[in-house]
């Protein structure tokens, strides 16, 4: 089969290597319709990642139809159109049984993290791939559903939502500050709906992601680049902040700002990939009574989210803004890789010529 191939720092290639098979009694085989691009398979593609070895298939988001099943798996069938989810969760640990599947400590990987597609174990990116846990960590996809809207589940909408707005504990009323305008970012935009906040304000440098957020849910847009920033942000709220900031960026300015506009008593939700330390000032923090989160997304709200994309209730495929074929992925990397240039959000990546549902979608190839 064919696959792409981390090689070493800033070196991959679409190449053939042998078929997966199955190792476990849990595991499926799936052979892929539909992968994305994340930000981490840049970061390991630049080297950030030295735990990822040369050789690994990247990728940690799909969709496909099961060609395989392992012999301890009885509720997922040959034929099976499922949606794969970013982290892979036993289901029966201590940490999965409270739903904290970021953090299965089964030993497959690294024991204690639950994200090892493209990262302890071949990833997504091919044509095949071996799912372990499958019945804990794929999902079937209902009828009606696409693959531009089922690929948005196996990562970015339940980060933005769990990592994003629960953590953030939005609430109805509340006034809902996003930093950061990517997709994460505008997941959570899309998904902080499901609590009725008064306001979403999204913050952002680029003036045309702004633009889209308002399409995503955002009442409100603040240029992070204007030197008032700040003051037209707190201008949105009664004066003393918002009552959910949600740093969807992952860089010590992004961090800071979300915490300078914070009300008393505020959330600060970190849910941007920090590669740098950050400073965090208690000597002026504590006593503003703030809660600050981090995580990695458990994927334990997929279904759910599921269900609202089913019945259209969340537009996941506005996230799509760009097809390739699988023989194309190394012209994906370049669109995603370059998103401000070419006005990317997330790339579907597909075993076949489809062109997307939606006008603004744009053709590659």
């Amino acid at each position: 089969m064919k696959a792409l191939v981390y090689s070493g720092p800033n070196q991959k290639s679409w190449t053939d290597v042998p078929n997966p098979v199955i190792q476990y009694p849990t595991d499926v085989i799936v052979k892929m319709v539909a992968t994305t691009i994340c930000g981490t398979d840049l970061h390991i593609l630049k080297g950030d990642v030295p735990e990822v070895e040369r050789g690994r298939i990247l990728g940690h988001e799909g969709v496909g139809v099961i060609t395989e099943i392992g012999s301890g798996v009885d509720q997922l069938a040959v034929g099976d159109r499922v949606i794969l989810a970013c982290v892979s969760s036993c289901g029966r640990c201590a940490n999965c049984r409270t739903g904290l599947y970021s953090h299965c400590l089964d030993p497959e990987g690294t024991p204690g993290i639950g994200w090892i597609f493209g990262y302890m174990i071949d990833g997504t990116q091919a044509e095949y791939v071996r799912v372990p846990f499958a019945e804990n960590s794929a999902y079937k996809v209902p009828e009606g559903v696409s693959d531009a809207e089922a690929v948005l589940l196996s990562d970015i909408l339940p980060t933005g939502f769990e990592i994003g707005v629960q953590y953030g504990q939005v609430k109805p009323g509340d006034v809902v500050a996003v930093i950061g305008a990517g997709p994460v970012g505008l997941a959570a935009v899309m998904t902080a709906r499901l609590y009725g906040p008064s306001k979403i304000i999204a913050v952002d440098l680029d003036g045309a992601r702004l633009e889209r957020a308002a399409g995503f849910g955002a009442t409100d847009t603040v240029n992070s680049g204007d030197s008032d920033w700040k003051e037209q942000l707190l201008a949105l709220t009664d004066g003393d902040g918002v009552d959910v900031a949600i740093e969807a960026v992952g860089i010590p300015q992004t961090f800071t700002m979300a915490t300078q506009i914070a009300r008393p008593g505020g959330h600060v939700a970190n849910v941007g990939v920090h590669g740098k330390p950050v400073e965090l000032p208690l000597n002026e923090l504590w006593i503003r009574n703030l809660t600050i989160t981090t995580g990695l997304v458990n994927t334990n709200t997929l279904g759910m989210l599921l269900k609202l994309v089913t019945e259209h209730a969340l537009p996941a495929d506005r996230f799509v803004t760009h097809e390739f074929t699988f023989d194309q992925v190394q012209e994906a990397y370049d669109v995603f890789g370059n998103a401000a240039e070419h006005d990317a959000l997330k790339v579907l990546i597909h075993d076949g010529p489809r062109i997307l549902p939606r006008a603004h979608s744009t053709k590659a190839g």
